[in-house]
């Protein structure tokens, strides 16, 4: 019986051998969903400012997506062990303890996702404003998060057929893009092949630094770990669909900065947000940017659709270990999490109301990937101390695979303690309050509750 249905602090739950009604295509179109944002459309213009060379570019993008890769083998290892909805929520409760992984979810339940999905829901108001220069942003924004929510309400087959429909037509807009920026674009004289000078441009700090900015874009790689348990056969399907959405996003990205640098003049991207917008006027004449805004629009509802659905799921989680939260792990006869789901819509929506999500995801951002870091760690600690559990996927080219992931996103939390203290120290706060309600809830629990253990 599960730790919420006797009140106990069991923590975590009992594992689940997947649900039925989540297939690897859809997990992979959740994948894509999630990584393609605003951030490969926004961030080349910042990166040009101080690497003007095309082949350094694209090894940068493809370096990120190398180092996603990393991380999409050891929590493919660890999915398939633990295989639970929720993330580093059950992951982090697995590995280490109960503590670490209420720490992760309660970042998560409470503005992990809901910060994003505001994020996005913004974006797409100020594209839309393009496309209908009429309607403000705002409510274009939060219309689109309660549209998306009513979807995720519906069940998990609505939301399936939703996500599926609405990633492959943004794949599609984009390939449509790609295919317009060789065919008619006018191309620029920027070379891709390296050069000499190149070196340079590669062990510099910029380059480092742009690093931080391009794994950014590619967060979001993990996403179908959250929805484990809904699933079929997890064990096989979570590394295929990991690993076919970061490598088919790494494509997009590398393929999209090419045509950005092939169809507009570096000078004119440099220090620029709009650079998707620079090049479509490039390539389609004056109409570019609307036709550019249309796209990115349309291809941001399948982001929210995606942090709709598995945010939700690590509250949902929580709700069935611990008595407390019961309330979120009820679900709809067509298994929506419906509590958990109407917590994320509340959220989000009073993030954009107030326009306060910015301000939240700077300060998640250390916290995100302090808990990112001890999952893939924690792949390391499980083959030291149980190396005989079962493994029915093991990360491909341990020990080095999880070592590079670890040292990029070490490299990547000293730039944020380093260059934003003050945020990175408010999501420790976040965090340490995390673990204080972590020990009011434990200290209410039934005192005989066993602690967590790594094993099945």
């Amino acid at each position: 019986m599960a730790a919420s249905d006797t009140g106990s602090a069991a923590w975590p739950g009992p594992l689940s051998a997947g649900g039925s009604a989540v297939s690897v295509v859809v997990a992979t179109a959740i994948v894509v969903a999630d990584m393609v944002g605003v951030g490969v459309f926004t961030s080349l213009g910042f990166q040009v400012k101080d690497i003007q060379s095309g082949f350094s570019i694209l090894l940068l993008w493809s370096v990120g997506g190398i180092v996603a890769l990393c991380g999409v083998f050891s929590y493919s290892e660890l999915g398939a062990m633990f295989p639970r909805s929720s993330g580093e929520y059950n992951f982090l409760s697995r590995a280490f303890h109960p503590a670490f992984g209420f720490l992760a979810g309660f970042v998560s339940a409470t503005v992990g996702f809901a910060a994003p999905v505001a994020l996005a829901a913004m974006a797409f108001g100020e594209y839309g404003k393009s496309v209908l220069p009429s309607v403000p942003p705002l409510p274009l924004a939060v219309g689109v998060v309660f549209l998306v929510s009513i979807v995720q309400l519906g069940g998990v087959r609505h939301s399936s057929t939703f996500q599926l429909v609405s990633t492959i037509l943004k794949v599609v807009l984009i390939a449509a893009f790609l295919i317009a920026g060789f065919v008619i674009g006018t191309p620029q004289p920027v070379s891709f092949m390296p050069q000499v000078s190149d070196f340079a441009r590669i062990t510099s700090a910029p380059f480092a630094i742009g690093l931080v900015f391009v794994m950014y874009s590619f967060s979001g790689w993990n996403a179908a770990t959250y929805i484990i348990g809904e699933m079929r056969t997890p064990q096989r399907n979570l590394p295929r669909a990991l690993l076919s959405g970061t490598l088919i996003v790494l494509v997009l990205y590398v393929a999209l900065n090419a045509v950005f640098l092939r169809t507009a003049p570096i000078p004119e991207l440099s220090g620029q947000l709009d650079v998707a917008s620079i090049a479509g006027r490039h390539i389609f004449g004056d109409t570019g940017g609307r036709i550019v805004a249309a796209m990115i629009c349309i291809g941001l509802v399948s982001s929210i659709s995606a942090m709709m659905w598995i945010g939700p799921r690590v509250t949902m989680t929580m709700g069935e270990d611990i008595a407390a939260l019961r309330l979120f792990s009820r679900k709809s006869r067509q298994g929506a999490p419906t509590y958990a789901i109407l917590f994320q819509l509340a959220v989000a929506s009073l993030m954009l109301l107030t326009r306060s999500f910015e301000a939240v995801l700077d300060f998640i951002q250390f916290a995100l990937l302090f808990c990112s870091f001890f999952t893939v760690l924690g792949v390391i600690k499980l083959r030291i101390t149980h190396p005989d559990l079962p493994r029915p996927y093991r990360a491909w080219g341990y020990p080095f695979s999880p070592l590079v992931f670890l040292l990029v996103t070490a490299f990547m939390m000293y730039y944020l303690l380093t260059q934003r203290p003050l945020q990175s120290a408010l999501g420790t706060l976040t965090m340490v309050s995390g673990l204080l309600i972590y020990a009011i809830f434990r200290k209410r629990a039934d005192p005989g509750a066993v602690t967590a253990s790594p094993g099945p």
